[in-house]
């Protein structure tokens, strides 16, 4: 049985820039989700149904319910977490 192992990144602090740069890559996670259903041919519909491939998540970002939003936030946050840990720098070129 497949059991997930993520790297660790509990002890990683994110500082307010790049708390920010995880809001921008939660909102184009979005976005590119949405954009690959849409060509997928799934459309907008209260209830979520794989059969006819509806969704209520293909509303813009702002409009998602806080859980959904909590999902891409997290999914960006440790992104960001991960690439902290294995060393790397996120720089901001002015």
């Amino acid at each position: 049985m497949y059991k997930p192992n993520p790297i660790d990144t509990s002890d990683i602090i994110l500082d307010k820039e790049i708390l920010k740069l995880a809001d921008m890559l939660a909102k184009n996670t979005h976005e590119v989700w949405a954009k690959n259903r849409i060509s997928e041919g799934w459309t907008y519909g209260k209830e979520r149904n794989d059969e006819i491939k509806t969704t209520p998540c293909l509303v813009p970002y702002e409009e998602l319910s806080e859980n959904e939003k909590n999902y891409d936030m997290d999914t960006s946050l440790e992104t960001l977490k991960l690439i902290k840990k294995l060393g790397y720098k996120i720089i901001k070129e002015e």
